[in-house]
């Protein structure tokens, strides 16, 4: 990925990123909010969390948390946000370019996979 100038920032009404950097930022929000709400390998993080929060099951802010990790909605959204602000302030960092593509790539496999899962490979 280049930096933010590169990428079709432009003034005057032209468009804000280029389709392929949409593309690349989508897919890595959607892979990173399957990781957050589905991905085995977070299973014991979000079981630890629940029994936090079943220790305590009138708090609010403790419902909320939970909330926000079981909504694939929810956490897309701020998953998303992350994933945009990693470009947008450190998108010239390579480290930050490879995890960006990285969840991108992983990401369009598991929407290729979901489409052989469910029409049949």
């Amino acid at each position: 990925m280049a930096a933010v100038h590169d990428l079709g920032i432009l003034t005057g009404g032209g468009p804000l990123i280029s389709l392929t950097t949409l593309v690349v930022l989508g897919l890595a929000g959607y892979r990173a909010t399957q990781l957050g709400v589905h991905d085995s390998i977070l299973d014991p993080v979000r079981q630890r969390l629940g029994s936090w929060h079943a220790a305590k099951i009138e708090s609010k802010p403790r419902a909320l948390l939970i909330q926000l990790i079981s909504c694939i909605y929810c956490l897309g959204w701020w998953a998303s946000g992350a994933v945009l602000a990693a470009w947008h302030f450190w998108g010239d960092n390579p480290i930050i370019q490879f995890g960006l593509l990285w969840f991108a790539v992983a990401g369009a496999q598991s929407l290729l996979n979901r489409r052989d899962d469910t029409f049949g490979g």
